[in-house]
């Protein structure tokens, strides 16, 4: 995740990803410049929460799993924006 953080300046939310396989959530704050990845609570304030097993986030990462595929089988689960979660991926997808 650490190395997509060059991508994300201009993000301008908090996304929180809460990996539910491994118990653990990291707050994604694009608010900062730079943006700023860390672990959190998973109670902590974000404008988008993602929530997905670290493998899936291991694939969105390498982008071997598309954002919307993941989300339409069920694999990612949005609480929150869905636009900035659409936004989120529009980042990620750039070259």
């Amino acid at each position: 995740m650490r190395d997509a953080v060059p991508k994300l300046r201009g993000l301008g939310y908090r996304v929180r990803f809460d990996l539910l396989d491994a118990g653990q959530s990291y707050l994604l704050d694009g608010t900062t410049n730079p943006v700023e990845v860390g672990t959190s609570d998973a109670d902590a304030v974000a404008d988008t929460v993602l929530a997905m097993t670290s493998e899936n986030l291991g694939k969105l990462m390498a982008g071997k799993l598309s954002p919307m595929l993941a989300f339409a089988t069920g694999k990612l689960k949005v609480e929150g924006s869905k636009g900035v979660a659409l936004k989120l991926a529009g980042m990620l997808d750039e070259d």
